[in-house]
């Protein structure tokens, strides 16, 4: 499973991909791969938050540090993915208001 710094380094490389796929070089991952990805991280970190806080109110062994990392570590990807959206509907937006 990917981290955040991860996700966020692939966010960064794809930019990179589609600077260069615009002139005709590289081979860019398509940006809905991407975002795709990320949503399914984001799920998988809030997955694995949601089975760590279980394990704490139940007392099946989680240790509380562990379960609020993992909280964080939700909390972090959320956080990511919100910004990454606002950031396409920004540039959405703007396209849109563009006249030719």
């Amino acid at each position: 499973m990917l981290d955040i710094g991860q996700i966020a380094g692939q966010l960064k490389s794809a930019a990179a991909g589609q600077t260069q796929s615009a002139s005709g070089d590289g081979n860019g991952v398509p940006f809905s791969g991407m975002i795709k990805a990320m949503v399914e991280q984001t799920s998988a970190l809030d997955q694995k938050a949601s089975k760590a806080v279980a394990g704490v109110l139940n007392g099946q062994g989680v240790e509380i540090h562990d379960a609020m990392i993992a909280t964080q570590k939700a909390s972090v990807g959320f956080e990511l993915a919100l910004q990454v959206r606002n950031k396409a509907v920004a540039a959405y937006e703007q396209m849109m208001n563009m006249q030719f």
